[in-house]
């Protein structure tokens, strides 16, 4: 293996595939993300091919690849495979180094899991029922308001106070806010009502122990999100750096370390 070995790891995600390159020492040398779209196995390969191309390796510096998430099985290069709760844990705790209880919103599910100091995911909670709470959910909301999903954030930071919106399922819950919006209420209260229902799905998931650390694209896009986690808390929710590719880290470190599946 040379020293401008990298190492590569794939988090293919239902909405979006995440793909970091690291070194021998960890350090991340490119990341890359685009939406998964219908060829999961094609979207992987072109992510790579630009990595490659960010990190100025050539492609046989690849020394090995480990993939993770929903699509985790078309990433045809990948050496390994490993569970999202593994990497996330790994990718998670690299930045911290502390026991910690790691809440990843992802584009389909919610996972809650606690770290150890060590490293070691010692327990964890998955959502897969409903999309209740998800970035599906925000998704749907911002279709049903007309708005961009990136527009979201910025109206919930406009509001003191948001509606309540009390479904555990997304199809009511767009009933909720047509009566909200027949009621007149603004919209900037509904879209604040959305970000603290994903927080009420996330609480009611676990208790959320010790140190809390938020991952995911719905963390990176949307900070309102983790300011009322916080609040609701009662103490300060961390968020790491490129919170989104935190599940590809991991991946990638796995892929580093020569650990067996």
């Amino acid at each position: 293996m040379s020293s401008a070995s990298v190492f590569c790891g794939v988090d293919v995600g239902a909405s979006a595939t995440k793909l970091v390159l690291v070194d021998g020492e960890g350090e991340c040398r490119a990341r890359v993300v685009k939406p998964s779209g219908v060829d999961y196995g094609a979207t992987c390969r072109v992510s790579l091919e630009e990595a490659i191309a960010e990190a100025g390796v050539r492609p046989e510096d690849v020394a090995r690849t480990v993939a993770t998430g929903y699509g985790r099985g078309n990433v045809g290069f990948a050496n390994l495979t490993h569970t999202e709760i593994h990497c996330h844990a790994v990718g998670g705790f690299h930045h911290v180094q502390r026991p910690i209880t790691i809440v990843d919103i992802g584009g389909q599910d919610n996972k809650v899991i606690r770290v150890d100091a060590r490293g070691r995911h010692v327990h964890f909670r998955m959502n897969r029922k409903c999309a209740a709470g998800t970035g599906a959910f925000l998704e749907e909301i911002a279709l049903r308001l007309g708005l961009a999903v990136a527009d979201l954030n910025g109206l919930a930071a406009q509001a003191a106070d948001g509606v309540r919106l009390g479904s555990f399922c997304t199809v009511f819950a767009k009933t909720e806010i047509l009566t909200h919006l027949r009621e007149g209420a603004p919209v900037t209260a509904i879209v604040r009502g959305a970000f603290s229902s994903v927080v009420n799905r996330i609480v009611e998931m676990d208790p959320l122990e010790g140190e809390v650390v938020m991952t995911g694209g719905v963390a990176a896009y949307n900070p309102v999100i983790v300011e009322i986690l916080s609040e609701r808390l009662g103490r300060q929710v961390l968020v790491p750096p490129y919170p989104q590719f935190a599940g590809a880290l991991g991946a990638a470190l796995l892929a580093s370390r020569q650990e067996p599946v």
